[in-house]
């Protein structure tokens, strides 16, 4: 039983004996439970934090979750929360200032391949250890659509492997529920790995090693979620782009919506990203039509002349 299990079945104990709550409302709160575990990959109370509620939250919106539904589910992670802070166990509560979940999300934002160019180049323009270990995360997220938990924490062996490869490579990849997966890495990646692994040393204490692809300091030891999105808000604004537009998941999304512009079907999308479900990774065709018609509207002949008349 993990960290996380242990204090959800203390909890419902709690709302049984001290709060009165019913069999039938303690069974929903133990799934609503059950479901932020497997779906966010939470174990231990250091996984409960902002950023992974509010991306439990957007996960719920993608496959269909009707807002009331979602306003629940946050409705006891917050009493959940509010648990484990007055027994001690959480400094502070994540979900204070989490209030949107019964409210319709937007559909996810996406970058134009423009924009996701703009990036690279920023990142391209330079050479120091930081740039050569941003470009090829850049190059790596975008090639391969990885969730971010997915990407920080995969092993350097299995570049090591393919590092000179001359054609399309695979790696594989353990998602959620250690579920493996085939992801194809282009050689331009490969390329950019090269780069990167001349310097990946300097990463580390001297004469420590580290079995990780982006090894650090941190309590993990490799890379963490805040430094990968504090770096990629940075080098947005190099790039001359609006850094709230911009972070990880956006280029996530950025990858599944620019394959289907291609002409990739929904299928090979879904098994690229991970989902369990389609109906998850429908959620991109309705991304692409707005993004279609946004572009249309800004970049047609027509709609120009017909918004300037």
């Amino acid at each position: 039983m993990s960290e996380l299990s242990r204090f959800s079945a203390l909890f419902l104990e709690m709302m049984g004996v001290e709060r009165g709550a019913s069999l039938h409302t303690l069974d929903a709160y133990g799934r609503d439970l059950t479901l932020f575990m497997e779906e966010s990959g939470a174990r231990a109370l250091e996984d409960i934090r902002e950023d992974t509620l509010r991306s439990y939250l957007e996960a719920l919106t993608l496959r269909g979750y009707a807002p009331t539904t979602r306003a629940r589910k946050l409705s006891t992670l917050k009493q959940f929360c509010l648990f484990l802070v007055q027994e001690g166990k959480l400094a502070r509560d994540p979900t204070k200032l989490i209030t949107s979940a019964a409210k319709g999300r937007p559909l996810p934002k996406i970058l134009y391949e423009a924009e996701i160019e703009q990036l690279l180049a920023a990142s391209r323009a330079r050479r120091d250890k930081e740039s050569l270990r941003l470009t090829f995360f850049l190059e790596l997220f975008y090639a391969t659509g990885l969730r971010v938990s997915e990407l920080i924490s995969l092993p350097r062996q299995p570049f090591e492997k393919i590092k000179n490869a001359k054609e399309l490579s695979f790696i594989t990849v353990l998602g959620k529920g250690r579920k493996e997966r085939f992801i194809p890495i282009p050689v331009k990646v490969l390329e950019a790995y090269g780069a990167y692994d001349a310097v990946r040393a300097q990463f580390l204490p001297q004469g420590v090693s580290s079995p990780w692809l982006f090894p650090s300091t941190s309590k993990q030891g490799f890379l963490t979620r805040q430094r990968v999105n504090q770096l990629i808000k940075e080098l947005s604004l190099r790039a001359g782009l609006d850094p709230t537009k911009i972070s990880a998941h956006v280029l996530r999304h950025a990858f599944a919506t620019h394959l289907l512009e291609g002409g990739a079907d929904l299928l090979s999308v879904q098994k690229l990203l991970g989902h369990a479900d389609v109906g998850t990774t429908q959620i991109y065709t309705h991304v692409l039509s707005d993004h279609l018609k946004e572009f249309v509207e800004t970049h047609h002949p027509l709609s120009r002349k017909h918004n300037t008349s």
